[in-house]
């Protein structure tokens, strides 16, 4: 039986879409890195398809325009279908697969993945994972991305961790931009002009030679300039802090050894001590 011309590019663009899913996914993981299944098979097909129509080897402009309807129309179907059912959603765009578990190297899961071992240790390096001794856990997830949680002793050290208390940061915002001032942004960090004009000033730096500037969460202004030749100086308010809070307890302790009055040497000696703990807590963030 004869189908019609529109009916057979239907049916031979849904199989073939079909036929491609199941090659991309007999591939595995590694083959579609950030992209889903069925990403890498439409886009490969997209461009196989607009080559054919735009050099003319198409030459019914109406199949082209409905082969790629289709193949539009049915990832669009499977996306929505995807959203709702959890497994057509795994069948579709695959399951995370464990590689390393407990530190141990779960080798039937790579080579499910046809990953080889070298693949792992490059995937681990882009992690900064270099020794795979420190490595607690590791998962590939459907995109081809290794999540990696290294060992408790090998994980980064954290404020919370020596319980110290942090102030919160916000996102910094840019205040010069190619050598404007933007005052919105700059309004929503609580300064002026007059006083960014002052900060350039410190740095000995014009606002017309400022490619980006940009203040944090706690007022430090940084700025990239277009001369790069300039070795900019850097800020000293925080260390002449620090050393003034350290000269303050060292003045305290000497005076507390050097009075003769009962009462003021217990006095000396507390400050002295309430100094020394704000050096403590504040010491770190001081420090540039």
């Amino acid at each position: 039986m004869n189908l019609p011309s529109w009916m057979d590019i239907i049916i031979r663009s849904f199989a073939m879409l079909i036929i491609l899913f199941f090659l991309a996914k007999l591939l595995g993981k590694k083959q579609v890195s950030q992209l889903t299944l069925f990403e890498y098979v439409v886009g490969i097909t997209f461009g196989s398809i607009a080559a054919e129509i735009s050099t003319g080897l198409e030459r019914n402009l109406v199949q082209g325009l409905l082969s790629l309807f289709v193949w539009t129309l049915v990832p669009f179907g499977i996306t929505m279908i995807s959203l709702k059912n959890k497994k057509f959603r795994d069948f579709i765009e695959g399951k995370p697969t464990v590689v390393i578990k407990d530190g141990k190297i779960q080798e039937d899961n790579l080579t499910k993945e046809k990953y080889s071992a070298d693949d792992l240790m490059e995937l681990l390096r882009q992690k900064n994972a270099f020794n795979i001794a420190d490595v607690e856990f590791a998962i590939l997830e459907a995109s081809g991305d290794l999540n990696v949680m290294m060992k408790r002793e090998k994980q980064p050290l954290t404020p919370k961790d020596i319980h110290l208390r942090v102030a919160p940061e916000k996102e910094p915002h840019t205040v010069i931009l190619e050598g404007k001032i933007l005052d919105e942004p700059l309004g929503l960090t609580g300064y002026n002009r007059a006083w960014l004009l002052t900060e350039l000033e410190k740095l000995n730096v014009s606002l017309a030679n400022v490619f980006i500037g940009q203040v944090d969460s706690f007022g430090k202004l940084a700025i990239d300039i277009y001369d790069d030749k300039i070795q900019l100086p850097q800020p000293q308010e925080k260390s002449l802090l620090l050393a003034t809070l350290k000269k303050c307890q060292a003045d305290l302790e000497l005076y507390s050894l050097a009075t003769r009055s009962a009462d003021a040497k217990p006095m000396y000696e507390r400050n002295a001590k309430k100094v020394a703990q704000m050096i403590r807590k504040a010491g770190p963030f001081l420090q540039e």
